[in-house]
């Protein structure tokens, strides 16, 4: 593993986790955007998973940085020791530019945001899923040319530093195609936004294919200016 890329991950992480309103939410962030069990963190921290638990819930005050610095390194370390999957995905966003025709947006929340506040910035209306979930960020996509131009592995790169955002595909006619790619990738957002359409025009099968991936999908007609302003507005 390139020490360049671990080195400017661990800053990220700990920075983010440090500077957050709420520390502990950003470390469970981490730790789940890395699929890493409460339990086999606190086993290599040497610590009860307890201890995990109360600082990602807030019932333990806020860890130092020292401490902050040694959760980052175990978590990035644990990753290592399976190869390397999440390091590698999150050193490809450190140093690639997404083609401006493809990625309109893109941004990641330090402390969570909730789906129904999110829904109604964008003047979204639920079609499918629940709302009573929170993200960690949103992607604003062209989704033809996501389609036609990114790989697999490079289709994974649209969630940022955690899967658990809103995928808002733009200029969808049914939203089946972006819901079928979703479908045969390894990651899955938390929601999807099909944007353009209402949910009398989207596709049957979209409900069945989200239900799949437990994965709420809204519609908005609201234009891609306005949602990339609406969204860059807001102090969340």
């Amino acid at each position: 593993m390139k020490s360049g890329v671990r080195h400017q991950l661990a800053e990220k992480m700990a920075g983010e986790i440090t500077l957050s309103d709420s520390p502990g939410l950003a470390l469970k962030k981490w730790r789940q955007s890395f699929n890493i069990p409460q339990g086999v963190l606190a086993e290599r921290l040497e610590v009860s998973p307890s201890v995990i638990s109360d600082y990602e819930s807030g019932r333990r005050k806020s860890p130092g940085t020292a401490i902050v610095g040694k959760i980052v390194d175990a978590i990035l370390s644990i990753d290592e020791e399976n190869g390397g999957r999440y390091i590698n995905k999150f050193a490809k966003i450190l140093y690639n530019e997404f083609d401006e025709d493809v990625i309109y947006d893109i941004h990641d929340y330090a402390s969570p945001v909730r789906l129904t506040e999110f829904a109604e910035a964008i003047d979204a209306v639920p079609l499918c899923g629940t709302l009573d979930q929170t993200i960690y960020g949103y992607t604003v996509i062209n989704s033809l040319n996501a389609i036609l131009q990114l790989s697999s592995s490079e289709f994974n790169r649209i969630y940022g530093w955690s899967t658990e955002r809103a995928l808002i595909f733009t200029e969808v006619s049914t939203g089946k195609s972006p819901m079928v790619a979703i479908r045969v990738t390894p990651f899955k957002p938390r929601c999807v936004v099909l944007q353009g359409i209402g949910p009398e025009l989207v596709h049957p099968l979209i409900p069945k294919l989200a239900e799949r991936d437990r994965i709420s999908v809204l519609c908005t007609k609201m234009d891609v200016e306005t949602i990339i302003s609406s969204l860059r507005g807001k102090l969340w």
